[in-house]
């Protein structure tokens, strides 16, 4: 094996404190395992498992690690170093594992874009991250990848290589690389294995610095707060370079227990059931819209979703209303996540009961995970109030890449990162989210929680979809907007102002705007895109 001798990728990372880092290995957290020695092990103890469900073909844990090698020794070939970056934007197809545990085997770091990112996104993420390559599927849908490489290679001139997956065009057919070598790189676990992309709906992303250590512990831990085993079969039906069906416990996780995997690029009811039923699927993740849906949809699809077991909802909150409804409709064990890519998980666990699975949003993955709840002082609440989340442990990052200045906002002088989630702590160490804090709007100098709002229009009967936004008014500050999603007629706003009362919401929480809207717009990571709902007014 070779050295890593490209450290220009840890200008900018910010590690872990030496003795914080000592006691998670003293604890036994990280394990010196590289993530792709995850693959690696599982490949030699059940090399002929299934490790990938594509159509009538199955891959084995034997031929996916040989695989990864080839791509290892491959993008090697091309004179991409260990330690360079190379930007991906892959949809959730096989070929999505193979190039990860290539990149990571050959020590080159993964810039994991979503597929709905865009110019603007992937010219600043390739400049922010120096990449040198871009590796991309020719299109998906209408869209044409291609030509988008074409693009960022003008702008971006560090990106040396456009490799495509698919028909490439004037670029690169990834297919055609070179698949021999002799040697791999060593790595080094305290390295920077990958970069995800921050999920914030304002301003352009950051780059979130997992490395090896914290990354395993990730993947594997949730893996056990799961209960996966060799048995189980995940499903990837949310954006696969999404922390959350990456490694909680996702892909990686799934991997690390020797359980096959399937992918799936539209998870509309009809594709997804028909996936599960195929496959028979026990574990997927979804994000709340797509919960609601799929339960909805169990009235017109008629596909055996038997195997299924576990569905984690996660991304946004899981209204209790829709919570309650997962395992009526879908026969299944619902768990909400509520996590970030910058670190922290919350599970709700398997054997919590029914009260605290649909009304909360889990507990901790780790006992070294240290929570506070504060207030705007910085100063910690009482318990069971609201406050600012800070958490830091064995898998949150301390600083995003390459971003001082935001950080010293975004991290606390003792290494805390600041969520901006609100959220009350219970006696059992649950977390109820109750909004964000700039997920508030201000009207008349009254605070009033997005979150909070959305939960009771949601409980009202023909309201499949809600979103609550503030809008610009020159007497009140903001004045309240609900746009809904409904299944028949539009309620007018007098309807769901008396409704909203009847509940006991306080008279200034009530929607001065009522709009009707087809769909929610969703951010890249399918949370609602209150940025563009601000924007329609």
């Amino acid at each position: 094996m070779t050295t890593t001798d490209n450290t220009t990728h840890r200008d900018g990372y910010v590690p872990f404190p030496p003795t914080e880092a000592d006691a998670y290995r003293s604890a036994g957290y990280w394990t010196g395992r590289a993530i792709g020695d995850l693959l690696r092990d599982t490949a030699r103890q059940h090399p002929l498992r299934t490790a990938l469900l594509d159509g009538a073909v199955a891959r084995s844990y034997a031929e996916l690690d040989s695989d990864a090698d080839r791509m290892a020794h491959g993008l090697l070939a091309l004179g991409i170093a260990p330690g360079d970056r190379v930007v991906v934007q892959l949809p959730n197809v096989p070929e999505f594992a193979t190039v990860l545990f290539g990149l990571l085997r050959a020590g080159i770091i993964p810039v994991l874009t979503l597929p709905a990112h865009r110019r603007a996104e992937i010219e600043h993420l390739a400049q922010l991250s120096g990449a040198v390559a871009y590796l991309i599927a020719d299109r998906l849908g209408d869209f044409d990848y291609r030509d988008l490489a074409a693009t960022v290679r003008q702008s971006v001139p560090a990106v040396r290589h456009v490799l495509v997956l698919g028909a490439p065009g004037t670029h690169t057919d990834l297919n055609s690389i070179p698949r021999d070598g002799d040697s791999l790189p060593k790595i080094d676990p305290s390295d920077v294995a990958l970069m995800l992309v921050s999920g914030g709906t304002t301003g352009l992303p950051k780059l979130i610095a997992r490395t090896h250590d914290d990354y395993v512990y990730n993947a594997t831990a949730s893996a056990e707060v799961c209960g996966l085993t060799e048995e189980d079969v995940y499903l990837a039906a949310l954006p696969a370079a999404h922390n959350f069906p990456l490694a909680c416990p996702g892909i990686l996780g799934t991997v690390g227990v020797g359980g096959a995997m399937a992918f799936l690029t539209d998870p509309s009811p009809e594709n997804a059931f028909a996936m599960i039923q195929r496959h028979r699927v026990t574990v997927t993740a979804v994000v709340p819209p797509l919960a609601q849906l799929w339960c909805a949809a169990t009235e017109w699809e008629d596909a055996d979703l038997g195997s299924l077991r576990l569905l984690q909802v996660g991304g946004a909150r899981l209204a209790e209303v829709n919570a309650r409804d997962v395992e009526p409709a879908l026969g299944v064990k619902l768990q909400q996540v509520f996590g970030m890519a910058e670190g922290l998980l919350n599970y709700t666990r398997l054997d919590d009961p029914a009260d605290i699975v649909c009304t909360t949003q889990g507990r901790p993955l780790s006992p070294a995970d240290e929570v506070r709840v504060v207030d705007a002082e910085g100063n910690d609440v009482a318990p069971g109030a609201e406050g600012e989340l800070l958490t830091k442990g064995p898998y949150t990052i301390r600083g995003y890449y390459r971003a001082p200045e935001h950080n010293s906002r975004a991290f606390t002088p003792d290494g805390y990162y600041r969520s901006g989630d609100l959220v009350r702590r219970l006696p059992t160490g649950h977390l109820i989210v109750s909004g964000r804090i700039k997920d508030v709007i201000n009207r008349g100098g009254e605070n009033i929680s997005c979150d909070e709002l959305e939960e009771h229009l949601l409980a009202y009967p023909a309201v499949r979809h809600a979103a609550a936004v503030g809008l610009p008014d020159a007497s009140l500050g903001e004045k309240v907007c609900a746009v809904l999603v409904v299944d028949n007629a539009m309620p007018t706003l007098a309807e769901i102002k008396a409704f909203l009362s009847g509940r006991g919401l306080a008279t200034y929480k009530l929607p001065d705007v009522l709009r009707q809207a087809e769909a929610l717009p969703l951010t890249a990571v399918g949370k609602i895109d209150k940025k563009v709902l601000r924007a329609e007014g």
